[in-house]
């Protein structure tokens, strides 16, 4: 029997798709087992008590001096409080943090998002369906006690290893490293303008959507489905998460690679929930990764940035009792973060898989100064090496989000994991 042209390329089509979707369905199964292995439901016990012990404070923290943790009293906790924070010692610098030219150079950076076929923006709906859809309990409980950490450090705990990750939280709940966490959270560039910008509904706003909102069974604790309510794109739970593990990163280079895959794992938590396409989780990389290269390249930063280091660095070897080297080692199954199995994960959060443009592939240039996040990492190269290693390293060329301006290409393509794993083999 003989087929029309169109009958074939329709059914090659057809095929091509299918073998997609289970490509992309194999994917998140395996990228799902794997941070299994971050949650509550680890077979690691040091995992797990790590895991409630930042709940139970975190918990304690919202609550403040009120009776009860409720809904009312967690919205209206501050943003900036004492003892975690140095508050007196930020007002004092005189530094202006979270400027409005900062929070409008977002925009153009993710212009491209205007321009994006249907294809790209149903399969950014499908594959948000599919991961909150299949998530696991304990991924749930792991992306509801993320959603309101915002207002703390704890979620970069676990990224740091079972012994140093416990000495951050002493040292964190003593009020030891009040500049450092106060700086990292002052640093953060709000996305209020590019969300109003863009107006893009939420997953679960869309008519016909098959979301499943999260009930509350780890902060508030109430059952009340996990909402948000201003624009999805860009994220700014990971814009604010990739801000705080880039700048840890830099002040703790011996956990950068597990900070960055941190903050990977924290993007990923707002798909669980239903709240934001992986567009928007991937906007919020690219906006933090911008703002924070910025403000790295500022002396007048840098001088608070070396005094907050400093800090840091010295109370975290206090309370590890030995040299920060020895505290950081990779810990085996009771450290996650340093599983190689990361790499994978992170490279397929920079697109989730969504479809790849055909593009003309032009040299990958790096916007000056970029190299800066390399710097603590890889202070061994120069700033042409780490040049040439962003280049190396960056992904291909034709991804979503790729085509804004202000340097969207690089943005879009830089691979922050590889780029220090490779360096370091």
């Amino acid at each position: 029997m003989r087929y029309p042209v169109v009958f074939i390329a329709v059914t090659c089509t057809l095929a091509v798709w299918q073998a997609q979707a289970i490509v992309d369905g194999d994917a998140i199964v395996q990228q799902m087992s794997l941070l299994q292995t971050t949650t509550q439901a680890s077979s690691s016990k040091p995992v797990v008590d790590m895991q409630q012990r930042v709940q139970r404070y975190l918990q304690k923290a919202l609550q403040g001096s009120a009776p009860l943790l409720t809904r009312s009293v967690m919205d209206n906790a501050p943003y900036l409080s004492e003892p975690w924070d140095d508050v007196k010692w930020l007002k004092a610098t005189n530094y202006p943090f979270n400027s409005k030219d900062q929070q409008q150079d977002s925009i153009p950076l993710l212009s491209g998002f205007n321009a994006l076929p249907a294809d790209v923006l149903q399969e950014n709906m499908a594959t948000v369906e599919r991961i909150n859809q299949d998530a696991s309990p304990a991924l749930q409980q792991k992306a509801l006690i993320d959603a309101e950490n915002t207002r703390y450090l704890y979620a970069l705990a676990e990224a740091l290893g079972p012994k140093l990750g416990e000495a951050f939280l002493d040292a964190y709940q003593h009020g030891e490293i009040g500049k450092a966490a106060v700086l990292i959270k002052a640093s953060n560039v709000s996305t209020s303008a590019a969300k109003n910008a863009f107006h893009y509904p939420r997953p679960f706003q869309q008519s016909g959507n098959r979301i499943h909102l999260v009930p509350d069974t780890a902060v508030v604790m109430d059952n009340q489905p996990y909402k948000a309510f201003d624009g999805a794109f860009p994220s700014g739970h990971t814009s604010g998460g990739y801000n705080a593990a880039l700048l840890m990163g830099q002040m703790l280079p011996e956990r950068f690679v597990p900070l960055i895959d941190r903050a990977a794992t924290y993007g990923y938590s707002r798909l669980v929930l239903g709240v934001h396409y992986p567009l928007d989780v991937i906007g919020g990389r690219m906006a933090a990764e911008r703002s924070v290269a910025h403000i790295l390249n500022d002396p007048a930063y840098r001088v608070l940035f070396n005094e907050a280091k400093t800090q840091l660095r010295a109370a975290l070897e206090k309370a590890c009792g030995t040299t920060l080297a020895e505290c950081a080692k990779p810990q085996g199954k009771n450290d996650p973060y340093t599983d190689p199995a990361m790499k994978l994960f992170y490279r397929y959060t920079m697109t989730y898989h969504l479809p790849e443009a055909i593009v003309e592939a032009l040299p990958l240039k790096v916007p000056e100064g970029a190299e800066v996040l390399l710097e603590g990492p890889l202070p061994q190269l120069s700033a042409a090496q780490r040049r040439a290693l962003m280049i190396k390293t960056a992904i291909a060329d034709g991804y979503p989000l790729s085509s804004g301006d202000m340097d969207a290409n690089f943005w879009q393509r830089l691979n922050l994991h590889d780029a220090v794993a490779a360096a370091e083999q």
